[in-house]
């Protein structure tokens, strides 16, 4: 096999001499280098491919750029800053401070200066295993073959890892592409998805997307946010701390549908303590001088509101990069791949949120990984049992595996039941630690007050089909729920597993316990 293009080790993207007109050869063409994308390309420059990554935006893709870490670190901000707030009006734990105050724009430089730290990162582990990335869009001539248009804003050099700009998939730039053609053994589909745009509430102005929300300078003195789901509620409740008067609209019955209400009731009754006011049954119908209009299950109103935030979704981003030059078989909007990522065309691939539901990152990292195994003729494929999903609002809430009524659905068809075992982390000495106030409502006792955790299992072999929490901090969780329920643990392997006191984590054991019977502080 032919050695890596390029030079590992100088902690630089590696760039080849992309000549206007010019030809280029490898083993893996990887279109898009977010989450799915760049892990991909690590993994296969480790196993000894010639990669070349294309994109016209800084690596990492939404996720790293414009959606996961940015949001978390306005979430966390956030947090701090309400936390502060508190202590200006109540002493918290000892603690009182005058006068806090909040610059949107000095936060937003602080999530800048993140973003741009994991941008090097990300390509100077490309870098190290001798992948080339092209800044710039590619467009598929056929299942060998792309053009790429490679992009030079700002003067720098075209393929440096600092260039960026267009949409993702889009062949547009500024100071006119040059164009390369690139051959490749195998070509890999990592183009990610986009924020979807409502007819009626276009992006622009005062209409943003996740994107812009989280470019902000200045809080929004009254925001509505389109769509109560977890990208909603999330950046909702930390623009609610910063201070914004916030208004949810959403049209189903309830916000965070996809989630069984006993995990959301904590959550719902954050927003309203903040000063907030959720809308539920109730769809948006277009902004006005005075706000956004909407009808609801009293007729029409209009919600005072001086910027807009649309999160009804995502759809994969299937347009600008020649989806029309390959024969592709589709599964609705997206691209329809087998448990090897592979797509109905010899030596096409395709990961990430083009390839379907939950459009997540880590799912998107595991697609990669194993591709580019596969590639390598190893007997990968993408087989998880179980992918977890968070929404970091206030609480937390993360769930791995069946919820209770999937998993006794299950469980009825083999001929069992479950059984459930639940831990109200009021009870837990850890969670007490980092929560210096009583929630809203509070009730000694309640499953919901502090949050809790649950673990579902068969009632037969005790074999766990689900774990489930909500609470501060329960995100840090997900690993040891993922292990627990990949590695087809039984309620005994948790109970049976000395858990350091005192943490959060020890509300997994407790719920197991308490599923067996035998809880000690439940």
């Amino acid at each position: 096999m032919a050695d890596p293009i390029g030079t590992a080790g100088s902690g630089e993207n590696v760039t080849g001499e992309a000549e206007p007109g010019g030809r280029k050869e490898c083993d893996v063409l990887i279109i898009g280098g977010g989450p799915g994308g760049y892990v991909c390309g690590i993994r296969a420059g480790q196993l000894g491919l010639r990669v070349i990554v294309v994109d016209g935006q800084p690596l990492g893709g939404t996720c790293l750029n414009v959606g996961c870490i940015p949001s978390k670190a306005v979430i966390h901000a956030a947090g701090e800053y309400e936390m502060v707030k508190a202590m200006a009006s109540t002493p918290l734990m000892g603690i009182s401070v005058d006068n806090p105050s909040v610059d949107l724009a000095a936060t937003r430089a602080w999530k800048d200066s993140i973003v741009a730290r994991l941008n090097h990162g990300v390509g100077a582990l490309l870098n190290r295993v001798g992948a080339e990335v092209l800044v710039g869009w590619a467009t598929l001539i056929d299942g060998k073959t792309a053009r790429v248009h490679l992009i030079d804003p700002g003067g720098g050099e075209a393929g440096s890892a600092e260039s960026g700009g267009g949409e993702a998939g889009s062949a547009e730039s500024g100071g006119g592409p040059d164009t390369v053609t690139v051959s490749a053994e195998h070509v890999v589909i990592a183009t990610g998805s986009v924020p979807v745009e409502l007819p009626n509430l276009p992006f622009g102005g005062d209409v943003l997307s996740s994107t812009e929300a989280l470019d902000l300078d200045e809080v929004p003195e009254r925001l509505a946010v389109v769509g109560g789901g977890y990208i909603g509620m999330e950046l909702g409740l930390a623009m609610a701390k910063f201070g914004s008067q916030v208004t949810v609209v959403e049209a189903l019955d309830r916000v965070l549908a996809t989630y069984d209400k006993r995990l959301t009731t904590p959550v719902t009754r954050t927003l309203p303590s903040l000063g907030g006011t959720v809308l539920t049954k109730t769809k948006a119908l277009a902004m006005t001088s005075d706000g956004l209009l909407v009808e609801g299950p009293d007729g029409q109103q209009t919600v005072p509101a001086d910027k807009v935030l649309v999160t009804v979704g995502r759809r994969p981003q299937t347009a600008g990069w020649g989806l029309e030059n390959v024969a592709l078989t589709m599964d609705g909007p997206f691209l329809a791949v087998d448990n090897r990522c592979r797509t109905s065309m010899r030596d096409v691939w395709a990961v990430g949120d083009v390839t379907g539901e939950p459009m997540l990152a880590h799912r998107a990292m595991k697609q990669g990984e194993v591709v580019a195994e596969a590639i390598a003729g190893m007997p990968s494929a993408f087989d998880a049992v179980a992918i977890p999903a968070i929404v970091f609002t206030d609480p937390e809430i993360v769930t791995v595996g069946l919820a209770p009524d999937e998993a006794a659905r299950q469980a009825e068809a083999l001929g069992t039941r479950v059984v459930e075992g639940r831990f109200s982390l009021a009870a837990n000495g850890r969670t007490m630690t980092i929560e210096p106030t009583e929630p809203p409502d509070h009730k000694p006792g309640s499953a919901v007050d502090a949050g809790f955790v649950r673990v579902v299992a068969r009632a037969d072999n005790h074999l766990v089909l689900g774990i489930q929490a909500v609470g501060s901090d329960v995100a840090e969780l997900s690993a040891a729920f993922g292990l627990a329920i990949e590695t087809g643990a039984r309620l005994e392997d948790i109970a049976g597993t000395i858990h350091a006191h005192p943490t959060i984590g020890e509300g997994l054991a407790e719920a197991s316990m308490a599923a067996l019977g035998h809880a000690i502080h439940g």
